[in-house]
């Protein structure tokens, strides 16, 4: 076997059309204790990879390869694993380790954890031939998803599982989504599996005919009014001035999540106009194991559609440029 293998860094982050993604040698990883390592099938390309390229979020330790997406199979197992075998298929997502014993992650709050770690952020991820996940971090995944319909999943659907959840929609009630990527197209099929009305507002056209296509109610414009008040919304560009015609199409008592790690600012709010009548504003916070395992059970249940763009592994810097660009419709995918 080769000591090295093909991965992409974020060598110096900036405008990604600058190149700060670049492909090296490096060396394969080792499974410590408790570890696993796989080889890396599928690993989905999520926006959090592009704030980390262009610097909207700092790179934890210098030439970290991004990716966190990642579906593989198990091919070396480290001392003291017992969960998986060799030959398992799994998805190694988002959230890396937890502490596991600040009062966060002592009362199910792990996404609240004092001192977590991140795939492809604190941690080597899947834009790689190989990755090596905690046993306990990674999941088994549903056996009706291809390797490329189950990437975006790990982090796009269990994020925006999340989301939804913290957006307290009531059941059959009015959801408005703004932006409609990877993430809020999958989301966007749970909610309407719950019996939602579904309104979405977007720039691109055909993120537009995808929502119509997967039975929203409505497609219009980012900052269009819905046709009717919404009990909640869940803004997924990572826009901020988007929050303000978001706020303003909630019904009373409605709420507004956040789903993204990064937004830029958002603009003075008016309290009469934007947060009065007991509207709520959320933060999403990454996930626990717990909504990962809920969230890909239901996938599995509703037979979620994955509209997925599939990139050949050496072009990451293509499907981060293409992302960027708002030219990929629905998730894009590294395929090794």
């Amino acid at each position: 076997m080769p000591e090295f293998m093909k991965a992409w860094v974020v060598d110096r982050p900036g405008p990604v059309n600058g190149g700060p993604l670049v492909q090296v040698d490096k060396a394969i990883p080792e499974p410590g204790p408790g570890q696993v390592r796989l080889r890396v099938r599928v690993c989905g390309v999520c926006r959090t990879d592009l704030h980390l390229a262009e610097g909207d979020l700092a790179p934890r330790h210098q030439r970290v390869t991004p990716g966190h997406e990642v579906v593989g199979v198990v091919d070396r197992i480290g001392s003291g694993s017992t969960r998986w075998k060799e030959g398992d298929r799994i998805g190694v997502p988002w959230l890396a380790h937890t502490c596991g014993h600040c009062r966060f992650c002592l009362s199910g709050r792990e996404n609240l954890c004092v001192d977590p770690r991140f795939t492809g952020w604190d941690l080597d991820g899947g834009y790689a031939e190989y990755a090596v996940v905690d046993e306990g971090y990674a999941y088994s995944l549903p056996e009706g998803f291809g390797d490329q319909e189950v990437a975006p999943l790990l982090c796009a659907g269990i994020i925006g599982y999340r989301a939804l959840l913290r957006a307290n929609l009531p059941d059959g009630g009015r959801l408005g989504i703004y932006g409609f990527g990877g993430s809020a197209h999958i989301t966007a099929q749970v909610a309407l599996a719950h019996g939602a009305r579904v309104h979405v507002m977007t720039r691109s056209t055909e993120a537009q005919a995808l929502a119509l296509e997967l039975g929203a109610a409505s497609a219009g414009d980012a900052d269009a009014q819905p046709p009717e008040p919404l009990d909640s919304a869940i803004l997924f560009a990572p826009v901020g001035s988007l929050v303000l015609p978001a706020l303003a199409a909630l019904d009373r008592g409605g709420t507004l999540a956040i789903a993204g790690i990064h937004l830029s600012d958002v603009p003075a709010l008016n309290y009469q106009e934007h947060l009065f009548e007991e509207r709520t504003l959320q933060s999403v916070t990454a996930n626990t194991r717990n909504d990962g395992e809920a969230f890909l059970a239901e996938a599995a249940r509703i037979g979620v559609r994955v509209s997925a763009t599939p990139y050949p592994m050496d072009r990451a810097d293509a499907a981060l440029r293409d992302l960027a660009a708002d030219r990929v419709n629905g998730a894009a995918v590294l395929v090794a």
